[in-house]
């Protein structure tokens, strides 16, 4: 065999090199289809998508469905793959049969001495076409696969069809916005007197979008994580402080890769490469990965503060300012995994609860049931909630709360299993309880006052330890 073939190189690749070796170099120039699914099996072995039988059976519906989150859509690439797979198995079977056959007549024929060799002739050409029918039929397997990794999750019927944010509904509207007898300035301007936070100096450590918090900005930032944990772990969430990395089968089981690998940071070691989160999303789901779970257990509710990464490599990224959208911040995440038939009930208490931190922190919000092509790749349905800032006269997503049905867990081999029945696949629930960032904004422009202060909530002065953040001069002006 020609050991220059990409197909041999691919393999050498990876038997070399295991984890060193780059991940989903899936749009490179020459990387083929049969490549990239020998990557994706190789990292994540027997990996769980949507079901192919599902997708098989209602073409058009599961088509139809997508395509309202990705227009023009098609599933015409899996389903031939899947066909093409098919018929080499059904040939594979009809040519194990045969060869059992002939086995079978070997040896009868051989008990009376009959000639044996156009039968054996004939069943070890058999034997070679399996052998290369079953390596064909495994490289489609694993092309079906990899294609169908690339699937987003299905909408619920209740999400509004439209590939158009503008047309996301409003649910509900909370409070009122701020009146003020000024201007009120940009969080970027309250910065200048405040010396809350530091780009310039977190650009000279890292590049541009990496904020240094300092003083009392450093202060509000840790009292804002505080008392979103409490708020939380009051109403029954249970506490984790997990990994700031995770492997790649586990960020492939919360649906950040293959489709947001550009996004993310990526650590490389001697023998594999971990990644930095983007959030506690990724590892929460990660904790329950391969796992078949005690159904009376559930649900998990679960809580997390974690520094979170990402590169936010759009234009958006680039458009807009100050702590709206950074490289590096701070979140309290909320995941839960639960039975099918309880998600709904448990998803309303998690929405409820990131709104309870908004209420304590006396903003006004609107409650947005995204659009379907709005909607995150793993989510089926999505409710966001957006502060309004007076300081840029709009409104900011604070989080981002979305119900994933079995998808997640499908792809991290996560089920559940009650006494006498068979393990199921667990459905699970995630959103921001709240992002800091965003927060911090929200704080400071809603909260100024004429003089240049930001007076702080009453349900926040106990961990900040003051009233009021007051204008000083800078420290680090020396």
């Amino acid at each position: 065999m020609d050991t220059g073939t990409p197909h041999v190189r691919c393999n050498a690749l990876l038997v070399s090199r295991g984890y060193r070796i780059r991940a989903f170099p899936f749009k490179e120039k020459g990387c083929s289809g049969t490549i990239r699914s020998r990557i994706t099996h190789y990292l994540f072995g027997e990996i769980k998508v949507l079901d192919i039988k599902k997708i098989r059976e209602n073409s058009e519906n599961v088509e139809a469905r997508i395509r309202t989150k990705i227009p023009g859509f098609s599933l015409k690439e899996i389903l031939e793959a899947d066909g093409a797979l098919r018929e080499k198995k059904d040939l594979v079977d009809r040519l194990k049969n045969r060869k059992n056959s002939i086995a079978k007549e070997i040896g009868q024929r051989k008990r009376v001495g009959e000639d044996l060799s156009k039968l054996t002739a004939e069943g070890a050409e058999i034997g070679d076409r399996i052998g290369l029918l079953d390596a064909e039929a495994h490289r489609l397997e694993s092309e079906v696969k990899e294609l169908l990794s690339h699937l987003p999750n299905l909408p619920m019927p209740e999400v509004p069809v439209s590939s158009d944010p503008a047309e996301n509904v409003c649910l509900e509207t909370v409070g009122e916005k701020p009146l003020f007898s000024f201007t009120p300035k940009h969080h970027l301007l309250l910065n200048e007197t405040l010396s809350l936070f530091d780009f310039a100096r977190g650009a000279k450590i890292a590049g541009t979008g990496w904020p240094c918090y300092r003083g009392a900005g450093a202060r509000l930032e840790w009292a804002l994580i505080r008392l979103m944990l409490d708020t939380h772990t009051e109403r029954g969430f249970e506490m984790w402080i997990p990994p700031l990395l995770a492997r790649p089968d586990v960020m492939y089981g919360s649906a950040h890769l293959p489709k947001f690998e550009e996004d993310l940071y990526k650590t490389e070691g001697e023998s594999r490469f971990l990644y930095l989160i983007p959030t506690a999303e990724a590892v929460l789901n990660g904790l329950h990965y391969d796992e078949i779970i005690d159904g009376d257990a559930l649900p998990f509710k679960y809580t997390a503060f974690t520094p979170c990464f990402r590169k936010e490599a759009g234009a958006a990224g680039r458009q807009e300012r100050g702590l709206i959208r950074t490289h590096q911040f701070n979140k309290v995440e909320l995941f839960c995994v639960t039975r099918p038939e309880e998600s709904g009930r448990v998803y309303e208490e998690m929405v409820a609860s990131a709104e309870a931190v908004l209420e304590k922190l006396e903003l006004h919000y609107r409650k947005m049931l995204l659009v379907t092509g709005d909607i995150a790749f793993p989510a089926a349905k999505t409710i966001d909630l957006e502060v309004w800032l007076p300081g840029q006269e709009r409104y900011y997503e604070v989080s981002s709360l979305s119900d994933c049905t079995d998808f997640q867990a499908r792809r991290s081999k996560m089920r559940y299993k009650k006494q006498g029945d068979k393990p199921r696949f667990c459905h699970t629930l995630n959103g921001s309880g709240l992002a800091t960032s965003r927060l911090m904004a929200a704080l400071l422009e809603n909260r100024q006052t004429v003089d240049g202060r930001v007076v702080l909530p009453e349900a926040l002065r106990p961990y900040f330890g003051g009233d009021e953040i007051a204008t000083c001069p800078s420290k680090s002006d020396r």
